[in-house]
């Protein structure tokens, strides 16, 4: 939708009038301008769009009657491309049913002849309505921020135990946004992964420091240990009536299984791990590849694309790990952005101590 909001101020709105009676196009002008708006006319539905295009107008009173294009076309095309409010206005009603108007999205219906304390305080109304709305959204948005931010400053309290920075949460948001977006998902399965993937790993807050920051392999019972951690960041994150927050719980839990079934905490395998699960399974195992880890300096991307191929079908979703590798600059391109990765030489490189047995992220 074109953004074309006007003054939103109680005093002073834009009104737009449109009808091919210049008497009527006069009396109203005057109207609005008595009762303190800015105001602009047209002849035709035409010389209306041209206006709205180029000027901000807060509502548009429109005849029904007119000619070439009618008033409720013209009313279809302002609510399907700009953002103001429409009200018609005819002097045969009976060609036309009340909700008929209404069910286009018109905020208000006036028959002529009309006086003018009645079309002012219709506009008066609508200006109100309009400005509740605008209100409405805007605290939305404020609450939505506030809510997300406390999301991320809580999963940073455990991410600031294994990574350098706090990047990484942002990075499997905007990878798994993505990867649901190349796969066809739905706005609000892209808007809710985005918010939940971060808090993937929020129940490794539960693990002790010594174990995550330790530099070498993990002993088998240490391994077990850090297992929990999907267990106990579900936990967390239960019971909440939140949809971003249950999916959180559903990636928490699913994200470390494997699609052949060898994965924790629950060997679930093939699409009986949620979608969510697999989707952040191998954007957390890029990240965790690409990115220095207490145990590991970052691997060469031709070396992660290796092994990302290699697990197609295993360890990964083989219609994901297609999606990814075909994509595969564009999350190299999302690492980036928090950061250059240094040249690596592949010849120099060697395998971490944990990953000469099996990767482990």
């Amino acid at each position: 939708m074109l953004k074309n909001s006007g003054n939103h101020s109680p005093h002073k709105a834009h009104i737009l009038i449109v009808d091919d009676e210049p008497a009527i196009l006069s009396m109203l002008q005057r109207a609005m301008k008595t009762a303190g708006h800015n105001c602009t006319a047209a002849q035709d539905g035409k010389s209306a769009l041209a206006l709205l295009s180029n000027t901000p107008v807060d509502v548009v009173i429109t005849d029904i009657n007119m000619p070439e294009m009618s008033g409720i076309e013209l009313a279809t095309k302002i609510l399907t491309h700009f953002s103001a409010d429409v009200i018609v206005m005819t002097g045969q009603a009976r060609e036309y049913q009340y909700d008929e108007i209404i069910n286009i999205g018109a905020s208000d219906f006036v028959e002529k002849p009309f006086s003018i304390q009645e079309i002012i305080l219709r506009v008066q109304r609508v200006l109100r309505e309009r400005r509740l709305k605008e209100d409405a959204k805007n605290s939305h948005s404020e609450l939505k921020e506030a809510y997300v931010d406390s999301i991320h400053r809580l999963v940073m309290a455990s991410e600031f135990k294994d990574e350098d920075t706090g990047d990484h949460i942002i990075r499997i948001g905007d990878y798994s946004s993505l990867i649901s977006r190349k796969l066809n998902q739905s706005d609000q399965f892209i808007e809710t992964i985005g918010f939940a993937a971060p808090m993937h790993d929020v129940g490794k807050i539960g693990i002790p420091d010594k174990i995550l920051l330790k530099p070498g392999k993990l002993t088998t019972d240490e391994f077990n240990i850090v297992k929990r951690h999907t267990l106990i960041g579900a936990k967390l994150l239960s019971l909440s009536k939140s949809r971003i927050l249950q999916m959180a719980e559903e990636i928490a839990l699913s994200h470390h299984e494997k699609f052949n079934g060898k994965g924790y905490p629950k060997g679930l395998s093939g699409e009986t791990i949620p979608l969510s699960g697999r989707i952040v399974a191998i954007a957390d195992t890029f990240d965790a590849l690409i990115s220095k880890r207490p145990y590991k300096d970052p691997y060469p991307p031709e070396m992660i694309n290796d092994i990302i191929r290699r697990e197609k079908g295993a360890h990964f979703d083989p219609d994901i790990t297609d999606i990814f590798l075909e994509n595969f600059d564009a999350f190299v391109k999302i690492r980036n952005e928090s950061g250059l990765l240094d040249p690596i030489n592949l010849e120099e490189f060697k395998l971490s101590e944990r990953d000469q047995i099996r990767i482990q992220t």
